[in-house]
């Protein structure tokens, strides 16, 4: 197997002399892969990074990006979404686009695309663990790895770190986990929303799907056969709500339906069509191709207020109850456990629109449950996008991290709060923690329902 040429590091021979040797590593079971070839970086990376690039056993395609002042630790990244369509290399670029402040920071990065679209949490976290060992047999055996989970991604990282671990690898595969922006409540809480948005959207627009067309139950999103498309949505959303418009162009009676989606939902108006678009699509993904074609999503029980009549309201909109069984294997394959055996850092901007801070609460809870309480730091910004916060924010909170599991410091927010200032100089102006914020518990954003 060639060993990879890489640019002089300015620390190799300490690497050299911890026995972290570049080139061709093994020692991990499992199949094995191809060694990754030489990329070009995107032009985010530092132009003295090394890019590799491949695609696994599984199908799924890679990008690892090497610094050339290289500080020893690898971030493995488990991206969000999930897109439904087949994955590609564009998917990975994108990526490593995103978070090449790491790399600027000295980490070696690693990402993958998962060998497939759609909404399967272990395999994406089986895909992730398998670029993991590529990163160690062909690149380098990196002093720490971190494991970084990106909204949807986020889940998938919290599964991972469930499922790979000292006791079921050998060694401890990760040293701590990064969760960002995550969807951390696992599928059978994070999405109740998108039925409710499912529901009182017809109630309001009875056109998705209109009277003429074949009826069918709402939390499946789609029948499995449908070929509606995003832009036929699009269209029937500006139809009814004029979401097309700026507010100031809508009808009153677009705009009041728009108010009372915002109200009774308790999601902006902004992010009334991709929420409707995951709870259409990803929701066929799921009963299709997930669930054995029974619905894990339902609202029997639940309470819905804050439009101009509830009372008619609860009375006309449709009722679905969750299937027991397809309940069961949807949380089997993307519920937390919370037991994770290694340190676990949070963020999330508090104005999340897409994955709610009341999610992390959530989450809180069931790393407590499952006894991994101790484990967890939970940290908030007060600025912030749901796909990314700010480039001093990511360094800030792997820094914490690494003192963490090297010098048993667990951080408090109020400490990454006043540390983060001190990467502004090199990474830019970003840093807005609010470190004794405290989330509220889901059911306070999200309306209770019964549960099979």
């Amino acid at each position: 197997m060639p060993t990879l040429a890489f640019p002089p590091f300015v620390r190799l021979g300490v690497f050299v002399a911890s026995g972290l040797l570049l080139g061709a590593c093994g020692g991990d079971d499992g199949p094995d892969e191809a060694a990754p070839q030489a990329a070009t970086c995107p032009s985010a990376v530092p132009a003295t990074a090394r890019c590799l690039q491949g695609q696994d056993s599984a199908g799924a395609y890679y990008l690892i990006a090497m610094p050339q002042d290289w500080n020893g630790h690898l971030v493995l990244h488990a991206h969000g979404g999930p897109s439904l369509d087949a994955p590609t290399m564009e998917r990975a670029t994108e990526d490593l686009t995103r978070w090449a402040v790491m790399v600027k920071a000295g980490y070696a990065w690693a990402g993958s695309t998962f060998r497939q679209g759609g909404v399967e949490v272990r395999a994406a976290a089986e895909d992730t663990e398998r670029l993991r060992r590529i990163f160690r047999e062909h690149v380098a055996r990196p002093q720490r790895t971190i494991l970084h989970g990106q909204s949807w991604g986020a889940g998938v990282a919290a599964k991972a770190a469930e499922m790979f671990t000292a006791e079921t690898v050998g060694s401890q595969p990760y040293d701590a986990v990064l969760l960002t922006s995550g969807v951390l409540a696992g599928g059978t809480r994070s999405y109740d929303f998108r039925t409710d948005l499912r529901v009182v959207y017809q109630y309001l627009c009875n056109n998705h799907p209109r009277p003429g067309e074949a009826q069918y139950p709402l939390n499946i999103g789609l029948p499995a056969g449908a070929t509606m498309t995003q832009a036929d949505l699009n269209a029937r959303t500006a139809e009814c709500l004029g979401l097309n418009l700026p507010a100031a162009q809508r009808t009153p009676a677009q705009q009041a339906k728009v108010d009372t989606i915002t109200r009774v939902v308790r999601i902006p108006a902004s992010a009334i069509q991709s929420h409707l678009n995951w709870g259409t699509f990803h929701f066929q993904d799921v009963v299709a191709r997930r669930t054995g074609g029974a619905s894990p999503f339902g609202n029997t029980g639940a309470v819905y207020s804050g439009s101009a009549d509830d009372a008619a309201l609860n009375a006309g909109v449709a009722r679905y109850r969750a299937d027991p069984a397809a309940v069961q294997r949807f949380a089997a394959d993307t519920d937390p456990t919370g037991r994770i055996p290694v340190p676990v850092l949070s963020t999330k901007w508090i104005s999340d629109p897409t994955a709610f801070v009341e999610l992390d609460a959530y989450f809180k809870q069931t790393m407590e449950s499952g006894g991994s309480g101790a484990r967890l730091v939970q940290t908030f910004t007060r600025e912030g996008t749901h796909s990314y916060i700010s480039d001093p924010t990511y360094p800030t909170l792997l820094a914490a991290l690494l003192r963490w599991v090297e010098q048993g410091a667990k951080p408090a927010p109020a400490e990454i709060a006043q540390q983060c200032p001190g990467f502004e100089a090199r990474f830019g102006a970003g840093c807005s923690f609010v470190p004794d914020y405290v989330p509220a518990a889901l059911d306070t954003r999200v309306v209770p329902r019964d549960r099979p």
